[in-house]
């Protein structure tokens, strides 16, 4: 009936949708997809599986499905046009795709999320500030982390900072909100943001251009990866870091804390979020209560990358 069924008299739609109407009833995805026949198990769609957020939310849904005996599918989607999202959600639409986790951390996993059917039990793992389509979202807190990293910067005396954005930032993303709006609330300039593309080569060359600035002492990136191309430029450019210039990563990679200078950074929590999605798909796809995230607020970091701005 609620499946346009061709089979189904219009006099006995008529009644049960004004019978729907006056009861406020609302179908249930998770009933649905298990009447479908949904297989227990999980699909995950991104757009990257090798950058450290992604891999290492792509690994915490792993470590939790092994762990709860699911199996785990992949569908990567490679762009926002309409044909891929629409290839993507045809694939994770079909029962085999289980319950679904978005990677929504860029447009692409944003327009999928958009596009998916009501009845596929989906969750997203998004940005704060992104829109969930009324699916469950599971987010980490960047704004307030780019904020802790900015005004921290700020307390050692430095007069602003700058901010070198990863591809996916965009003025509504979190870290560039937090920054922005810390520097705000401290009636500090707010520098022109200085993009870059994912790659490190992209990041040196930002870097150069930072480093050509001698009124440049403290630098706000968008990732730890971004930051060795910045750290590069700074040291060709004969500054030292944090002599000259103060550098504050994000994410914590492995290994950031064995560079040198050992790096200050915010820690995220991504294989934490990548579990709760987890047991948030699950509960999706069951009609189970959905569980609390048990995931980790980001949180600076502070090591050697940082320090007093020079005297002048």
């Amino acid at each position: 009936m609620l499946n346009d069924s061709p089979r189904v008299r219009p006099e006995t739609r008529a009644t049960v949708l004004d019978a729907i109407d006056r009861l406020g009833f609302r179908p249930s995805r998770a009933a649905r997809a298990l009447s479908l026949g949904r297989a227990r198990a999980i699909t995950v769609v991104t757009s990257n599986t090798v950058l450290y957020g992604y891999a290492a939310t792509l690994q915490g849904i792993e470590e939790a499905a092994r762990a709860a005996g699911l199996p785990v599918g992949i569908r990567v989607v490679e762009s926002a046009e309409p044909a891929e999202v629409k290839q993507t959600v045809d694939h994770v639409s079909d029962a085999s795709a289980g319950g679904v986790v978005v990677i929504a951390f860029d447009p692409m996993g944003v327009a999928v999320l958009e596009a998916l059917p009501a009845h596929v039990p989906a969750v997203a793992a998004a940005e704060p500030g992104a829109p969930d389509q009324g699916r469950v979202a599971i987010k980490l807190d960047e704004r307030r982390a780019a904020a802790d990293a900015t005004r921290h910067l700020l307390g050692l005396g430095h007069r602003t900072v700058h901010h070198v954005a990863v591809p996916c930032e965009g003025e509504g993303g979190g870290r560039f909100v937090g920054w922005r709006d810390a520097l705000r609330a401290a009636g500090a300039p707010v520098p022109e943001v200085v993009s870059c593309g994912w790659d490190i080569a992209s990041a040196y060359a930002a870097g150069r251009k930072l480093a050509a600035d001698p009124d440049v002492t403290a630098i706000l990136c968008g990732n730890d990866e971004i930051s060795q191309g910045v750290r590069r430029a700074l040291y060709d450019a004969g500054r030292d870091v944090p002599g000259d210039v103060s550098i504050v990563g994000f994410d914590d990679m492995p290994g950031s804390e064995f560079w040198t200078p050992a790096l200050t950074t915010v820690r995220m929590d991504f294989a934490g979020l990548g579990r709760a999605c987890f047991h948030a798909a699950v509960a999706e796809l069951t009609g189970e209560e959905q569980p609390k995230p048990a995931v980790a607020a980001p949180s600076l970091v502070v090591r050697e990358s940082t320090g007093r701005p020079p005297r002048h």
